[in-house]
């Protein structure tokens, strides 16, 4: 069964993703357009998976966890390459998915302490206008940003002050993402230091450990 997994279609999916997003990477410097390309058809795929998974009765943990595993690191390249403090904005990606998917996908249902606004970004799984402009700033912003610094925009004829009131837009989005993990890592760490909630959570992984 485990190897079954393995080979699930979004999860076949999930690693061409991660190769497309190394091969995005290898040609970061000698060719662009090439390299946004690739990334950009590594990210379309990433709703194909969550859709097969759905359609084809595929869904697992392990592919929840790849999928965003192939997210960060695609993101983290770009920014990383793009700004000194890029290795920031990279690190609070992956403390965020630290902080949450140790509750497998039960993290995607906000407790009720959490304020408006996250919930607001969470709604119905994120389809909603709030958490659509979050994370599709999340994934779109740093594509954005290659293509603005790189030259791929003006190779397409994207006039500059368009490029720039999409940097404005999708760095907002972005910011409202932020928030969003900033509350998930202050969560935890109440939670690390709150020994019953920590006992409950811990409580809570076993259960459902033990149901798959």
């Amino acid at each position: 069964m485990m190897r079954k997994r393995l080979l699930y279609i979004p999860n076949v999916i999930d690693y061409l993703r991660f190769v497309l997003v190394l091969m995005s990477w290898v040609t970061y410097y000698s060719h662009p357009f090439s390299s946004a390309a690739l990334y950009t058809v590594s990210i379309s795929l990433d709703g194909v998976d969550g859709y097969l998974a759905r359609k084809l009765k595929q869904q697992s943990e392990f592919g929840a966890w790849l999928d965003v595993v192939v997210d960060n690191i695609g993101r983290g390249m770009i920014w990383c390459r793009l700004y000194h403090f890029g290795f920031l904005v990279a690190a609070l990606e992956w403390l965020t998915f630290v902080c949450t998917h140790q509750c497998y996908s039960e993290w995607k249902t906000p407790p009720a302490e959490a304020p408006v606004l996250v919930k607001a970004v969470m709604a119905h799984n994120f389809k909603s206008l709030w958490g659509f402009i979050a994370v599709g700033s999340l994934h779109v912003l740093p594509l954005w940003l290659y293509c603005h610094y790189s030259g791929v925009f003006i190779d397409i004829f994207i006039p500059m002050s368009l490029q720039y009131v999409g940097i404005g837009l999708l760095a907002s989005g972005r910011s409202l993402c932020m928030l969003v993990e900033l509350w998930f890592v202050y969560n935890h760490i109440l939670c690390l230091l709150n020994e019953e909630a920590r006992a409950a959570v811990s409580r809570t992984n076993k259960e459902l450990q033990a149901n798959h």
